[in-house]
C-alpha cells in the first residue's frame, strides 16, 4: 500500500512532513526533510527551541550548524500536525507513549507514522511499532535508522539510511520521498530487524565507550563489539529478525558508528562511566534503559547474552567495570561460531 494512498493527502510532489521532537536529531531530519522538498512544521516542546530555529540556529543542540529557513516550527502539536502526510516521531523511546497519547487526536488517520528513535520500553519490553499499534491503529507504521550522527545530516554530509515497515511498498514510497542529495535511503520490509538492531546498539555503545574509558585497550574494545553483534544477532533471531538485516545499515552499520565515538551519547556515557566521572547531567543514553529492559528479555527467553547483562549491573551498581570483564574474560571457553 502507498503512503500517498494510505493518507488520503495531496500535497504535489513533495509531502507535508510533521516531525516531533525539536532535539538534534529532529531538527537534522526537519533539514533533511526539507532539502528533499518537503512542507515541513517541526513540533518543539519549548519556547526557547522554537525561537531559535526561527533565527536558523539550534545553539542548544546542534550549535554552529545553521539551520536553513524555511522549516515551520512551532509549540503547538495539533498545529505541527494539521493535515500532515507524513509524521516522523522523533522523541526518546521511553516517552514516545504519552507522546503519542498527548497527540493521538491531532494526527490525520491513515498518515505513517516513522520511528525515528531508537529503544525498547523499559517498563513492558514493547517494541517501539508496538507502541505505535496500540496508540495509533489507524496509522501505518515505519522506522528510519542507521549509521547516522546528527550533525552530519543537518550539514548535509554523505549519510546512508535504511527504512524499514512491514509493508515493502511502503517502505520503498517513503525512501523514495525522504531521499535526497547526500541522503540515501534503502528500503526494508523487516521492521522488526530495523527496530532490534537500533535499540541494542545503543547498550554496546556504552561497553565500548566504558572499555575505551577504563583504559582496556584497543583490542579488548574490539572483541566487546564483535561478541556484541553475536548477542544481537542471537536477540534478534528470537524476535524473528533476519540475519540479512541485522548485517546492514541498521544492525552492524550502526553498531561500528556509536561504538566507535564520542559523538555518540551512549558511547559518550560510557567513557564517562569507564573513567568515574559524573553521569548526572550527561545527555540522553537511551542505552540506559534498554539495557535493563534487554538484560530481563534475554534472561526471560533463556538468550546468552553475557555483555548485555553486564552492562545492565554495572549501571545497577551490581557490579564494577573490573568485576565484570573479569566475569567475561573467565566465562567457559567455546567455539567462536556458537551462538
Amino acid at each position: 500500500m502507498s503512503a500517498k494512498a494510505a493518507s488520503g493527502r495531496k500535497s504535489g510532489n513533495g509531502w507535508r512532513v510533521a516531525v516531533l521532537g525539536g532535539g538534534a536529531w529532529g531538527t537534522a531530519l526537519a533539514l533533511a526533510m526539507l532539502r528533499a522538498g518537503h512542507d515541513v512544521r517541526l513540533y518543539a516542546r519549548d519556547a526557547e527551541t522554537v525561537a531559535a530555529v526561527t533565527r536558523g540556529e539550534n545553539p542548544r543542540y546542534l550549535p554552529g550548524i545553521r539551520i536553513e529557513l524555511g522549516i515551520t516550527v512551532t509549540s503547538d502539536v495539533a498545529a505541527a500536525l494539521d493535515g500532515a502526510d507524513c509524521v516522523l516521531a522523533v522523541t526518546p523511546a521511553q516517552s514516545l507513549r504519552a507522546v503519542l497519547a498527548a497527540a493521538r487526536s491531532h494526527v490525520p488517520q491513515g498518515a505513517p507514522l516513522v520511528l525515528c528513535a531508537k529503544g525498547i520500553e523499559r517498563d513492558t519490553g514493547a517494541l517501539l511499532s508496538t507502541i505505535v499499534a496500540e496508540t495509533l491503529p489507524n496509522n501505518l507504521v515505519a522506522a528510519l535508522s542507521g549509521p547516522s550522527f546528527a550533525s552530519d545530516v543537518a550539514r548535509g554530509l554523505p549519510t546512508a539510511v535504511v527504512v524499514a515497515a512491514s509493508d515493502g511498498e511502503l517502505a520503498a514510497e517513503l525512501a523514495a520521498r525522504f531521499s535526497a542529495e547526500n541522503l540515501r535511503c534503502y528500503s526494508s520490509d523487516d521492521l522488526i530487524g530495523v527496530e532490534i538492531g537500533g535499540a541494542l546498539k545503543n547498550v554496546f555503545a556504552i561497553a565500548a565507550g566504558a572499555v575505551t574509558g577504563a583504559g582496556l585497550g584497543a583490542s579488548a574494545q574490539a572483541a566487546m563489539v564483535t561478541r556484541g553483534f553475536v548477542e544481537l544477532r542471537r536477540i534478534g533471531a528470537a524476535f524473528g529478525a533476519r540475519p540479512e538485516t541485522l548485517m546492514g545499515l541498521s544492525g552492524l552499520g550502526d553498531l561500528l558508528l556509536t561504538c566507535s565515538s564520542a559523538q555518540s551519547r551512549n558511547f559518550a556515557y560510557g567513557l564517562a562511566l569507564g573513567q568515574g566521572k559524573p553521569l548526572a547531567g550527561l545527555p540522553l543514553a537511551e542505552g540506559v534503559p534498554t539495557a535493563g529492559i534487554a538484560a530481563r528479555i534475554a534472561a526471560e527467553r533463556g538468550i546468552e547474552a553475557p555483555i548485555i547483562s553486564a552492562v545492565a549491573a554495572i549501571l545497577d551498581g551490581k557490579v564494577t567495570i573490573d568485576q565484570a570483564v573479569t566475569a567475561l574474560m573467565t566465562r567457559p571457553l567455546k567455539t567462536e561460531t556458537d551462538i
